[in-house]
């Protein structure tokens, strides 16, 4: 089932989000939906606060960058309770977007591997290294868990300058092709 999408505005993407067991109510079935969201909304990622629920849950699938980015692995995993150990390498700038925050893109740095601690969709905790735009991924959804969106990363002068545009998403003026809720 494809979900709606919370934007910008909407108080629960500013929620730390809360650990969850492999018990929560329909969890397979959550998973499954949040695959087809992302993939129906075109998206790479998706964490659980984007569809209003804030637990400590993402999904991602690389393979939408392809297209793009041939040489990016093909990654679809599902993080549960995922924590970060620990972000390294060379600082790395790419042009972000996000499902919550319609039509607007920015570059945004972020440093270029991370170490990740993690529960997946079986129930087996791991913990991996990844690098590249499916570590770049990683961070941005996790982000999310933290109650934060790519935005808050730019410096003040590009803020400002998103200012209207983010106002408009906010208060529903501004509304992507996709189902969506706002605050």
């Amino acid at each position: 089932m494809i979900l709606p999408i919370y934007v910008y505005g909407h108080p629960v993407l500013r929620k730390k989000s809360t650990e969850i067991t492999m018990e929560y109510p329909g969890l397979k079935e959550l998973i499954q939906n949040m695959f087809e969201t992302m993939g129906h909304d075109q998206g790479v990622g998706l964490a659980a606060p984007q569809i209003g629920l804030p637990i400590r849950l993402f999904v991602i699938d690389t393979r939408g960058f392809k297209e793009n980015y041939p040489d990016t692995p093909e990654l679809k995993a599902v993080f549960i309770n995922p924590v970060i150990k620990e972000e390294f390498g060379d600082d790395f700038t790419f042009n972000e977007g996000c499902l919550s925050i319609p039509d607007i893109h920015a570059d945004v740095t972020r440093k270029s591997e991370i170490l990740i601690a993690f529960t997946d969709e079986n129930g087996t905790r791991q913990e991996k290294t990844f690098n590249g735009l499916i570590a770049r991924v990683i961070q941005h959804e996790y982000d999310h868990l933290e109650g934060k969106v790519f935005i808050d990363r730019l410096s003040q002068m590009k803020k400002m300058l998103l200012k209207k545009k983010l106002t408009d998403i906010a208060v529903g003026k501004e509304k992507p092709s996709y189902k969506s809720i706002h605050s």
